[in-house]
């Protein structure tokens, strides 16, 4: 199976949020997670209010069962919404994240290319980083 065939199986039968849905998901209490590279967040600008996380430590700071959970992991009825640049790479996140039972976790479709097209603020930061 190629990537392309391991995307589709990440993203089926799993609603992705257009932008506007993921501030509208963010107020109702969704953690929404950065996990693009720091150049790439230069770039393009942070994301108010989400948090940074890099992708090779997701799992183990989101999962609630791990000892390397971040506070905001409170159980596996959180709805989490990852972001990357293009909405590549956090389809396969939110698909690692629901395996562990975060039955909730879905992604930006279109990732921040698609923020910045439907005119939503970015700032300089500082980011919430989670190491």
């Amino acid at each position: 199976m190629g990537v392309e065939e391991v995307l589709s199986a990440a993203r089926e039968g799993v609603r992705r949020l257009d932008p506007h849905e993921v501030v509208a998901a963010a107020a109702d209490g969704a953690l929404v997670v950065d996990t693009r590279t720091e150049a790439h967040r230069r770039e393009q600008g942070e994301l108010p209010g989400a948090l940074v996380i890099d992708r090779t430590v997701l799992e183990w700071r989101l999962d609630p069962t791990s000892p390397w959970r971040i506070p905001e992991a409170s159980g596996p009825d959180l709805q989490v919404v990852v972001v990357c640049r293009h909405g590549y790479s956090s389809s396969l996140a939110a698909a690692s994240l629901r395996a562990v039972g975060l039955h909730r976790a879905t992604d930006l479709a279109g990732g921040v290319q698609a923020w910045l097209a439907a005119g939503l603020p970015v700032d300089d930061g500082p980011a919430d980083v989670r190491r």
